[in-house]
């Protein structure tokens, strides 16, 4: 591999998009398909990646939503890409086209590229905008707080399954892990039973019911006004916080499920995919 050039074997060198980003021993390179376009997806074997400074903005609860992608417990709100209900109305119009089309024939293989083409521009733009809030989120925090959903079950719910697998939660949990591990952060998972919004982030009550339709509730203890998403946020925060005092050997209360995200070793390999010309 050269410059913008890349070796494949059987078939010689190809031209690339971009230069390879990391210096380092190449150890492997995989080549894949996305719709009509080429990718290698090339393992470089180099030392820590140069990464933003931490602002060590101490701990912070995420909470997951289908309006808005992540309300933080500092009081931010992330809106979520939406990218599959945003593109909805060209994926039909895209899918009907193909099925009206003969089988074998060169008009059916275009529009099976379009297609493929708009559920690559779908998922890309997704994942977008996850690298983007989970990387400032192991940037900026040293303890993050989050909820360990059930994706799968929640699913299951014909009225919000399209929008929960819109917002791709459980990719979220992944991207977040691995980063604050390179960063040595901590993530604490909270268990999917702990009541983040239910429980009165002012005086510790918890509600009996409390509707999905429902986004602002008064505790009935406290009069306490309460964000649906923004309470359950400041208790995730609170949780992070009891969680790891109980793991330093301090008090806590409840039961817990803490994941601890170890720093990444000095040495490590690194992903990268390019383009093919």
């Amino acid at each position: 591999m050269t410059g913008r050039r890349i070796r494949i074997p059987h078939l010689g060198w190809v031209k690339m998009r971009e230069e390879l980003r990391f210096r380092g021993k190449i150890v492997s390179a995989t080549i894949s398909r996305q719709a009509d376009r080429w990718f290698a997806s090339i393992t470089v074997d180099t030392e820590d990646l140069p990464k933003r400074p931490v602002e060590h903005q101490g701990v912070v609860g995420v909470d997951l939503g289908v309006l808005s992608l992540a309300t933080l417990s500092t009081g931010e709100r992330i809106p979520g890409p939406k990218a599959l209900r945003r593109d909805q109305r060209r994926l039909r119009r895209l899918s009907r086209s193909l099925a009206r089309k003969k089988k074998g024939s060169k008009n059916r293989a275009k529009a099976k590229t379009k297609l493929a083409r708009l559920h690559a521009r779908i998922a890309n733009v997704r994942q977008d905008s996850l690298h983007q809030l989970t990387s400032e989120l192991a940037r900026r925090f040293d303890v993050i707080g989050i909820e360990d959903l059930n994706v799968g079950g929640m699913v299951r719910n014909h009225r919000l399954a399209r929008s929960i697998a819109d917002m791709g939660f459980r990719e979220f949990r992944r991207q977040v892990e691995y980063k604050a591990a390179r960063r040595g952060a901590l993530v604490v998972v909270a268990s999917r039973f702990f009541p983040s919004s239910k429980l009165c982030s002012a005086c510790g009550r918890i509600q009996d019911k409390l509707p999905l339709t429902v986004r602002v509730w008064t505790c009935p203890a406290c009069r306490t006004t309460h964000d649906r998403d923004q309470n359950a946020a400041t208790n995730l925060a609170r949780y992070a916080v009891s969680s790891t005092v109980s793991a330093c050997g301090g008090e806590g209360s409840g039961n817990r499920h803490m994941t601890v995200v170890k720093p990444a070793p000095a040495k490590q390999e690194v992903g990268a995919k390019a383009t093919l010309a």
